[in-house]
């Protein structure tokens, strides 16, 4: 006897199957498109600390559509067929996509070149599959906006005053402690070493990645309470704000104990697990904590 978990491993895999013939020259199409960015964003921007969240958020991405394309793949109530449909609206939005794609690749600009991904990934999905399937996948698409790197304009005006207040909040933590330590604007000197707080360590862009990690969190978990949902999406900017300060204080010790060549070597890299180590913990406690309280209130 085969258990209903086997059978609906077996019929998810019969349908996908059964639409390889209809999906495979339009993946194969998009795999040439958007191939050699991929191998420029591989090979460049996400291999630095400042978009290095990029190739998580686009796996991440995939693995929250994987688990829903089933879903898309099943047969349309007989009502519901006009709303199946491949829907016309895909065509502009591919035109844009493909306008961005090459705009971006003549001009050598991240954002446009990586907007373009999502754009035509949606409106492939609204000529093949239509709105409702969009919709079904609004998520995972969202998600996405998260690796589209912002202007840097705007991320230099945002990013001082919270390197800032990083700085400031590791400076008087660290001397509380009992450390030899002092700051002039962002830069913090510990017995004899000087740290520049750079944007990689409290910047805008690690704020963005931090609120990305709660909110795919909350879009896993599924909580049912709108209030819950709430509360701990906006507790993720002060979960993210204390994180980085977790992680430059982190990078601050091992400075000072073992040198400015292990803070900036191996153990840097190592700093970076622990602020979203951190952060994930303490979305979770956070979650938990909240829970309880719900509970509390239910009961009364």
């Amino acid at each position: 006897m085969i258990s209903p978990a086997r059978a609906g491993l077996v019929h998810n895999a019969a349908q996908a199957r059964a639409v390889l013939p209809e999906w495979w020259p339009v993946l194969a199409g998009m795999a040439l498109l958007f191939g050699p960015t991929f191998y420029d964003l591989f090979t460049g921007a996400w291999i630095g600390e400042e978009q290095g969240h990029g190739p998580i958020i686009f796996a991440l991405a995939l693995w929250l559509i994987a688990r829903k394309w089933p879903a898309t793949l099943a047969p349309p109530h007989p009502h519901l067929q006009s709303q199946s449909a491949g829907s016309w609206a895909g065509w502009p939005l591919l035109a844009v996509g493909l306008g961005l794609h090459l705009l971006g690749r003549s001009q050598h600009i991240l954002m446009f070149q990586i907007s373009a991904i999502i754009c035509v990934m949606a409106a492939v999905l609204l000529v093949k599959r239509g709105a409702a399937v969009v919709r079904m996948l609004w998520f995972p698409f969202f998600f996405m906006l998260f690796m589209v790197p912002l202007p840097s304009e705007l991320v230099a005006t945002l990013t001082l005053p919270m390197k800032m207040a990083v700085s400031y909040a590791t400076e008087q933590l660290l001397f509380l402690a009992g450390y030899p330590i002092s700051r002039s604007g962002v830069v913090l000197q510990i017995g004899q070493y000087q740290l520049l707080v750079a944007d990689a360590c409290a910047g805008l862009q690690t704020l963005l990645t931090l609120e990305a990690l709660g909110l795919f969190y909350l879009n896993v978990v599924q909580h049912t309470s709108a209030v819950r949902n709430v509360a701990l999406a906006l507790l993720i900017i002060p979960i993210s704000f204390f994180a980085n300060i977790i992680r430059v204080i982190t990078l601050t010790l091992i400075t000072y104990h073992y040198g400015d060549a292990a803070g900036q070597g191996f153990l840097h890299g190592f700093a970076g697990m622990v602020l979203f180590l951190t952060a994930l913990s303490l979305i979770v406690f956070v979650d938990s904590a909240l829970q309880w309280g719900v509970r509390l209130k239910g009961a009364r």
